[in-house]
């Protein structure tokens, strides 16, 4: 499903990218992990091209992101993309936010995306508030909305770039809860977290990264069991607060 290989990125002189591989199979759910400046989230924005690189190659189901030719915005509505700070239009309500993308560019009907609307909003437990505005909601329900209105489009993939770092702890599980279903229904999943609990529940396999470059890509199993001396040294520390 998603192809990443020897990607390298600079911005200006420093490499903040280097040589990076790795694969997501269709299904698979991919934790990326590491210290903070480490390169996981523009890792994440390469594979749906909203940060560029300069070397390497990026599939998507045999799309390459990297190519001129390629039409991202048609790449895009493909992958969903789920933020640190839901990204909402404060604006619209909650049923309009998730409605606006399948009107826009997937171009339904408007009684069309209302009732998948619905459905979504119901599916992460928020078919009461269809009707709040972002500034109306919690963090973690706008964080669901977000959620909803990426799946309104059909992805064949979700990205998420690190979706629980900006809630209060009160509201991680709900969101977090919501992604781990998403998971076992089998939706192709690259997460950005430091999460362990869900990385333990749901991940497939762990990237770890450090200074921009993969330093582990293992079976969960063996992250949590035998993790090399720089993941362990990251692992002692999240863990231990």
């Amino acid at each position: 499903m998603i192809e990443i290989e020897n990607v390298s990125k600079w911005y200006g002189p420093h490499q903040v990218l280097k040589g990076c591989s790795l694969s997501v199979k269709k299904g698979e759910t991919l934790v990326v992990c590491g210290p903070s400046g480490s390169g996981k989230s523009t890792l994440l924005k390469c594979v749906n091209g909203l940060e560029k690189f300069e070397e390497g190659k990026i599939t998507v189901e045999r799309t390459s992101v990297g190519d001129p030719s390629t039409n991202l915005p048609r790449l895009r509505s493909k992958i969903g993309m789920v933020f640190q700070n839901f990204e909402l239009f404060p604006h619209m309500t909650a049923l309009d936010n998730v409605c606006l993308g399948q009107n826009k560019v997937l171009r339904r009907s408007k009684a069309e995306s209302v009732s998948r609307s619905m459905a979504l909003l119901e599916r992460v437990g928020l078919a009461d508030h269809a009707s709040k505005y972002p500034g109306q909601l919690s963090g973690g329900q706008a964080q669901r909305v977000a959620i909803a209105r990426a799946l309104g489009m059909d992805p064949v993939a979700m990205l998420f770039d690190e979706p629980t770092s900006a809630l209060d702890p009160e509201m991680i599980s709900e969101v977090l809860d919501v992604m781990i279903e998403l998971a076992r229904d089998g939706m192709t999943m690259m997460v950005v977290t430091h999460e362990m609990g869900f990385a333990r529940k749901v991940a497939t396999h762990i990237v770890f990264m450090d200074h921009g470059a993969i330093i582990e890509d293992v079976p969960k199993e063996t992250f949590f069991s035998s993790p090399g001396v720089r993941a362990q040294a990251f692992l002692s520390k999240l863990l231990s607060h």
